[in-house]
């Protein structure tokens, strides 16, 4: 499974979002892969009020502020192969 992550440096919700991150990862394995918004004129323009953003097997799940047990949960979900649905503050 592969969870993208979109931030820019001194960005502290995009720390925030990266410690959460690992912290799941401990439990649930995935690879990490973490994008600059700066690097791409199109991902700044799409995500730039947006940051950090978390992008789960090509599905957008989270944005701004993440919360480890939601995190968690759709993970979960995913890896189970059930649809997960939009809710909250993520989007999929």
């Amino acid at each position: 499974m592969i969870v993208r992550i979109y931030s820019k440096p001194n960005c502290c919700l995009c720390d925030q979002a990266k410690d959460v991150l690992e912290r799941v990862r401990e439990r649930i394995p995935f690879d990490l892969v973490e994008e600059d918004i700066r690097a791409d004129p199109a991902t700044f323009t799409a995500f730039r009020y947006d940051i950090p953003v978390v992008i789960i097997d090509g599905h957008q799940a989270f944005k701004l502020r993440l919360e480890e047990g939601e995190v968690e949960a759709y993970l979960r979900r995913v890896m189970d192969g059930t649809p997960v649905a939009p809710s909250g503050d993520h989007e999929g």
